[in-house]
């Protein structure tokens, strides 16, 4: 039994979690969450709300989300990786999210595919400013040593979130409407937005980058000879 509780104790002391990744993991499980309400009810909300709302444009309204967020992630990715510090990647996430949480408001007036479709295209650029931002973030800020056990607390958050959501939000559609699930979902998705708040003293700032001094040859090299 001492040996028991002495590992236990151990266990403990490794598995403390840094401020940065509960605050990430917090705000990735609330906007998990808010958009589950979505998934039992989209279809059916395609087929009463927008006109011509089919299988077909489910299908075109989830690929250009997909696309859009495919094309423009990497350029973005790219841009903050070559700039010192995580302002900007703070910045971007922030943006980021606070575009997602007005993508359902947006559910609410569209009425034609081509409403949807650019809500999706809305949508897309922005969570290609939010997930390479996040995971940038997470993965400087993850605990020595615990880096599975941190990115599977993030993985069970996800699924806890949307999973529950899922179910609250099909009955929430029954009893209240599409209406309140998309306000719902946008709430969520801007509370996402100020749990990070906490996170920015936090980060490191951003930095100029810093000039290598010349380099010196020493006086006999290979290149001016022995002499």
């Amino acid at each position: 039994m001492g040996i028991l509780l002495l590992w236990c104790g151990k266990r403990k002391e490794r598995m403390h979690m840094n401020k940065v990744i509960m605050f990430l993991i917090s705000c990735d499980l609330i906007l998990s969450a808010g958009w589950g309400f979505i998934a039992p009810i989209f279809a059916i909300y395609l087929a009463n709300q927008i006109e011509g709302g089919d299988i077909a444009v489910a299908g075109f309204a989830s690929g250009i989300y997909w696309i859009s967020k495919s094309i423009i992630q990497p350029f973005i990715a790219r841009y903050l990786d070559r700039n010192h510090g995580e302002i900007d990647d703070f910045y971007f996430l922030v943006a980021g999210l606070f575009v997602t949480a007005l993508i359902p408001l947006g559910y609410l007036f569209a009425t034609l595919p081509w409403h949807l479709y650019i809500l999706e295209c809305l949508h897309g650029i922005a969570m290609a400013a939010v997930i390479p931002t996040w995971a940038g973030i997470f993965t400087r800020h993850i605990d020595k040593h615990q880096e599975a056990f941190e990115w599977s607390v993030d993985s069970t958050a996800l699924g806890f979130g949307a999973g529950s959501a899922g179910i609250v939000g099909g009955m929430l559609a029954e009893t209240f409407g599409f209406q309140v699930v998309f306000i719902l979902v946008s709430m969520f998705s801007m509370v996402s937005v100020l749990v990070l708040f906490p996170v920015r003293p936090l980060i490191m700032p951003k930095v100029k980058s810093m000039r290598r001094p010349p380099m010196k040859k020493p006086p006999f090299s290979e290149e001016q000879g022995s002499f």
